[in-house]
């Protein structure tokens, strides 16, 4: 656990991984035992299931993205934090992703970022610092509120 900027507890995750074979659904799997332990899964409501399923894609995507343009992800970084992740994707690839100007969404293939724009509250890429060679791709996804109200059912009598 972390303490973050502002004062808050913040839960941080780490993977390290090596090449490409199986990173995707390693990651997947490690972010979705984070996902059940900060208790997001099982979800209480369909708007928080979609969000958890947001959450995965999102996650296979810019690990699939560092597989296919980048030799693989180095490390994978959640930040748990009041009700949202944020995922952090580090490659040794130089190049940052940028969306395809002009891509017909009829074109199989490259619409990764498309849906990275569409899924996630925000995202983006910098460099790794210190000097060291590669890219972060991070990204935030937010768990919508919950109603002031306990949704649970009533155990029948």
């Amino acid at each position: 656990m972390a303490e973050s900027l502002d004062g808050h507890r913040s839960h941080v995750r780490r993977l390290e991984l090596f090449g490409t074979l199986g990173a995707v659904s390693r990651c997947r799997d490690f972010t979705a035992e984070a996902l059940a332990d900060r208790g997001w899964i099982p979800a209480e409501t369909d708007e928080v299931g979609e969000r958890v399923g947001d959450a995965l894609l999102l996650v296979s995507e810019v690990v699939g993205n560092a597989c296919l343009h980048a030799g693989g992800p180095e490390e994978l970084v959640l930040r748990h934090e009041r009700g949202r992740l944020r995922v952090e994707v580090a490659d040794a690839g130089p190049e940052h992703p940028r969306m395809r100007v002009g891509r017909s969404a009829s074109r199989p293939g490259g619409h990764g970022l498309m849906v990275l724009d569409r899924l996630a509250g925000d995202w983006g890429s910098e460099d790794k610092g210190s000097g060291a060679v590669g890219k972060v791709v991070w990204l935030e996804v937010s768990l919508p509120s919950r109603p002031p109200w306990n949704r649970r059912r009533a155990a029948p009598s």
